[in-house]
């Protein structure tokens, strides 16, 4: 049957599976590692799900269901005022307090997609500093699993997010400010390589111009993929209609 779920990533779980772990953690007896010392579990202690999360489920499955989505600000007083009888205000606090700090959720918010109204319709961007927020939070949580694929992931979504800002290095930086120096190296590190893009990009647009062949010929020439030649031509004409704006109305 389904339902509501954080994720096998959150903090939070069952309150039945919690009880069963602790009960066979009590009796099974403690294992000595070769120094004599008992071994810990990896694994954190874990709160159970709040019961008004599954009635969220029921009532509103686009925003929290199978695929979570950013929920609009004021969401609260939307809920409380469309189910005035379903929640006690504290305990809705509680659940959507819950719901919000779940890496599922901050994953969704990492995304950059809008936030959303009760009916599941998009009413306004997830601003950038929110969206640093959750990649930095999931970043952390990830680390201690594999810690190259986190790296990897939060770079992934930061180059998307500043992609959809335009923003470069300082005014980023200046929209988003961070004294974190582990937020501002993947910061640093997500410019850089779209630097490095970008350099490539201009170095493939300049051979195109130079070779004469069309855009599959030359895709074939240098054994690239076709969409990645058509790409940094797609880029390179947006950035000239930019330029050219910028100058008219400059």
């Amino acid at each position: 049957m389904g339902g509501y779920s954080l994720g096998s990533m959150s903090e939070t779980t069952s309150s039945t599976s919690s009880a069963a772990t602790a009960a066979t953690a009590a009796q099974a007896p403690a294992k000595a590692d070769p120094r004599g010392r008992a071994r810990k579990s990896a694994r954190k202690p874990v709160r159970p799900v709040h019961p008004l999360l599954q009635t969220l489920w029921q009532l509103h499955p686009t925003l929290f269901g199978a695929r979570f989505k950013p929920l609009k600000v004021g969401i609260f007083e939307d809920l409380v005022a469309r189910h005035p009888e379903a929640f006690a205000r504290e305990d809705l606090k509680q659940a959507l307090a819950q719901h919000v700090r779940s890496t599922r959720y901050l994953e969704a918010v990492a995304q950059g997609e809008d936030r959303h109204d009760l009916d599941g319709q998009p009413v306004e961007p997830v601003a950038p500093e929110h969206v640093q927020h959750a990649i930095a939070e999931v970043f952390r949580r990830k680390q201690g699993r594999d810690a190259a694929a986190a790296r990897a992931w939060a770079l992934a979504r930061l180059d998307q997010a500043i992609e959809a800002s335009g923003l470069d290095r300082e005014a980023w930086l200046e929209r988003v400010p961070t004294r974190d120096a582990t937020v501002l190296g993947l910061i640093d590190e997500a410019y850089a390589e779209r630097a490095a893009q970008a350099a490539r990009r201009e170095a493939l647009l300049r051979a195109f111009r130079a070779s004469g062949q069309s855009v599959d010929a030359f895709a074939e020439m240098y054994g690239l993929p076709v969409d990645q030649v058509r790409d940094a031509l797609a880029r390179d004409a947006a950035g000239t209609a930019h330029v050219a704006a910028s100058t008219t109305t400059g």
